[in-house]
């Protein structure tokens, strides 16, 4: 957000639209205040982020994706949210440390990194020391990632194209796989290789997921090669199966199915085979509505 023009280009879409005066770009949200529909522990992390309290998720809506197949659709789109302060955003991160939070984890953020440092730092100022986690879609701007260097501890990141035909038709994005390798560099300049406390909990560094959509193996392949071969083990990587077909994907019928047992295997062994020692991986069935948790204003609201 250019202080003197007011027009806002935190994100790669450079949409230049005056938020503070109410228009919206991309993200869907004004920059007038703070929207968000969530903020309570969460154990639907990788376990070294959720432990066993949970999670500190703060949920904000709107996001400058906007993938077709959004698991947290109603809120990627800011048709739910609350308005708050940034004042009221820094009392959520004390209160959710006094609720044992392993970490605050921000969850799609990127609209509001200006205001999120502001309140990161009104909190610490009042005794906040659990780690910051900047859990994003990958769609991120170097230059606003630098704003973040020394305040987010975690980078908790989506890789989610290597193909750019892919990356358009799903998140008009084509250019998507050249930004996320540029904005994963800046990460992993910032936090390094993963470091973690005496009880298992990631204390610094960067963790790699990757949804695996249905249909589109090669594709997830392709982003577990480019982070292993450009990162090795130095960032972790966390394969996920639990992509789950909402209604609105019918317009996407190759979408409108679960992951099978077969794709999602084949993508382990071949990680596996390429190397890769530091991961998660899930099992069962985890395709299911339970990882979407609602979105009440729990924790939001004072």
């Amino acid at each position: 957000m250019d202080s003197k023009s007011r027009k806002c280009n935190l994100c790669p879409r450079q949409c230049d639209v005056d938020r503070q005066n109410g228009q919206k770009g991309v993200c869907g949200v004004t920059g007038t205040s703070i929207y968000g529909a969530r903020a309570a522990l969460h154990m639907w992390e990788e376990p070294c982020i959720s432990g066993a309290n949970g999670s500190g998720a703060v949920f904000f809506s709107g996001c400058p994706l906007r993938c077709v197949y959004c698991q947290n659709y109603q809120i990627a789109r800011a048709e739910r949210g609350t308005e708050i302060t940034v004042e009221r955003l820094s009392e959520i991160f004390l209160e959710l440390q006094e609720k044992n939070a392993a970490n605050i984890n921000l969850v799609t953020p990127t609209h509001y990194t200006l205001e999120i440092i502001w309140a990161i730092e009104l909190a610490k100022a009042k005794g906040m020391r659990i780690p910051i986690v900047y859990n994003c879609s990958g769609y991120e701007k170097v230059e606003t990632l630098q704003l973040l260097d020394g305040i987010v501890d975690i980078y908790l990141v989506d890789y989610k194209y290597e193909d750019t035909e892919i990356a358009k038709r799903y998140s008009n994005a084509a250019d998507y796989p050249f930004v996320v390798k540029l904005a994963l560099t800046e990460m992993v300049r910032q936090c390094g290789a993963a470091e973690f406390g005496e009880d298992g909990m990631m204390k610094r560094g960067v963790i790699v997921r990757h949804l695996l959509l249905p249909g589109y193996l090669e594709n997830a392949k392709a982003v577990v090669k480019y982070v292993y071969d450009t990162y090795g083990d130095s960032v972790f990587l966390s394969l996920m199966n639990q992509y789950t077909p909402l209604p609105h994907v019918e317009k996407w019928p190759e979408l409108n199915r679960r992951v099978t047992e077969e794709e999602y295997d084949e993508l382990v062994d071949y990680a596996i085979e390429l190397g890769v020692e530091n991961g998660f991986i899930q099992e069962g069935e985890t395709a299911e509505e339970s990882f979407i948790p609602e979105f009440d204003n729990e924790g939001w609201k004072a």
